[in-house]
């Protein structure tokens, strides 16, 4: 028989508590979104952040755009496609030198070039 400290548990953990582990993104800004470890998570990161959503959500009620749906200027389409290119373009160098057996600094410095391509299309939001 195995004791266990008072307020400790041998129990595994659920998924519930699993899923609160997990950062959540702001529903809003894809921020991260910090866990107050009681109650219900929050959905957005600041305020701010969650009068935009409102704002969002009564602007289209009552109209055939959907609530959830995403709208961005020919400009900010053209933007953000341009972005997701150059994340292609990037890993299919890495791809590529891996293939032919680059190693060290070379292959270190197309996978930073991919991450800054990765991060830079992950700020369209």
């Amino acid at each position: 028989m195995t004791s266990a400290t008072p307020g400790t548990s041998t129990a595994p953990r659920s998924s519930a508590t699993r899923r609160r582990s997990r950062p959540q993104p702001c529903r809003w800004c894809g921020r991260e979104v910090p866990d107050a470890g009681l109650g219900r998570r929050r959905q957005y990161c600041r305020q701010s952040c969650r009068q935009r959503a409102y704002e969002q959500r009564a602007q289209v009620k009552g109209t055939s755009v959907a609530a959830d749906a995403v709208v961005l200027t020919a400009e900010e389409a053209a933007d953000l496609s341009d972005r997701i290119y150059q994340v292609r373009c990037a890993a299919e160098d890495v791809s590529i030198a891996a293939e032919e057996g680059v190693v060290g600094a070379e292959l270190r410095q197309l996978c930073e070039a991919l991450l800054a391509a990765a991060k830079a299309a992950d700020g369209w939001r």
